[in-house]
């Protein structure tokens, strides 16, 4: 079956860090082009970053750049959020997409979320004030 699982969530302090994973299970992640998001209580759920099926591209949220670094390893078939400089505001559910990739080159966080094929169940990041 299709399945990718976020892992690496916790409580941190203002200014940690933190690695998040995401791990796919059921088919090939080279394949796919991986997004993460994130959703605030109380909020919508905004994308936060992206990555190309090859790997070229990335894109990230006003919000997060220079603190946030999106990887992924195909071999493993697993991707990757490495989070530092965590502010309380980053507080929220992460969760992990993936997409079917027609250019290896691409990847949005633009686009509606529903054209992302499979989502993970997400993974709790509390940073304390």
């Amino acid at each position: 079956q299709l399945e990718v699982v976020e892992s690496g969530g916790g409580l941190v302090e203002y200014g940690g860090s933190l690695r998040l994973s995401c791990a796919a299970s059921g088919f090939t992640l080279a394949y796919s082009y991986i997004g993460w998001f994130r959703q605030a209580p109380g909020k919508e759920r905004e994308g936060v970053s992206c990555i190309s099926a090859n790997g070229a591209k990335t894109t990230y949220a006003d919000a997060v750049k220079g603190r946030f670094t999106i990887s992924r390893d195909n071999a493993e078939n697993t991707g990757y959020l490495q989070m530092s400089s965590l502010k309380p505001e980053d507080t929220a559910v992460y969760y992990c997409a993936v997409a079917y990739a027609h250019y290896s080159d691409f990847c949005s966080i633009d686009i509606p979320q529903g054209q992302y094929d499979s989502w993970g169940q997400g993974t709790q990041v509390t940073v304390s004030s």
